[in-house]
């Protein structure tokens, strides 16, 4: 208990030097973060993207468009490289935890490229998608659309909440972007059952 709890604070502290040392920078530090953590282990881009909001609300959807845009490069990056090193650089990466890649094959067999969707919009790890989406050998371009609209999405809502109320709603930032994960989630899990029903159907029709 003792050892874990060290770890954590560790980890913390570390996070929190890589947080200061990416706001030194400025934009340019945003997009860094941004890019860096589609396939590795750093600060979310949120942190310094809440705080540039909050600092200059006149500028937060430039700050959410460089957000996304980094963000996507950054999850290009992790798509190739889930491409090229196959499930070992997985499991390097991830410390080898099979059940994280199950999940997120079970996922993609499940919803497709919504998946990555709602691995990019909500607080699922999103480098694990990104890796894993060229391990499983997704379509592309299908990720990096899904990957557009789901960073983009999130990006900008937190961007564009910040810019309207400011400080008095950055304590309920996270209930914000929950309520609208879950209504998401909900309509997207609607159209891929409508859709699959109807592709069900058609080959239905079409074998009598």
């Amino acid at each position: 208990m003792y050892k874990k709890l060290k770890v954590y604070i560790e980890m913390h502290e570390i996070f929190v030097s890589m947080n200061n040392f990416f706001q030194t920078m400025g934009v340019q530090g945003l997009a860094i973060n941004s890019a860096v953590e589609s396939f590795f282990l750093v600060p979310p881009p949120d942190i310094l993207l809440i705080a540039m909001d909050l600092a200059k609300p006149e500028k937060a959807l430039y700050y959410a468009f460089v957000c996304t845009l980094a963000s996507i490069f950054g999850a290009a990056i992790g798509y190739f490289i889930g491409l090229l090193g196959g499930r070992p650089v997985f499991h390097f990466f991830f410390r080898n935890k099979q059940d994280k890649f199950d999940a997120v094959e079970k996922m993609y067999n499940d919803y497709g490229s919504f998946a990555v969707f709602f691995s990019a919009f909500t607080p699922i790890p999103y480098k694990v998608f990104t890796i894993a989406s060229g391990i499983l050998r997704m379509n592309f371009w299908k990720f990096i659309i899904a990957s557009f609209f789901g960073r983009g999405g999130r990006f900008f809502l937190v961007s564009l909440v910040l810019m309207l109320f400011g400080e008095t709603i950055k304590q309920y930032l996270e209930i914000v972007i929950l309520a609208v994960t879950v209504v998401i989630v909900i309509f997207c899990v609607v159209i891929y059952k409508k859709r699959h029903s109807l592709i069900k159907r058609s080959d239905k029709n079409g074998n009598n």
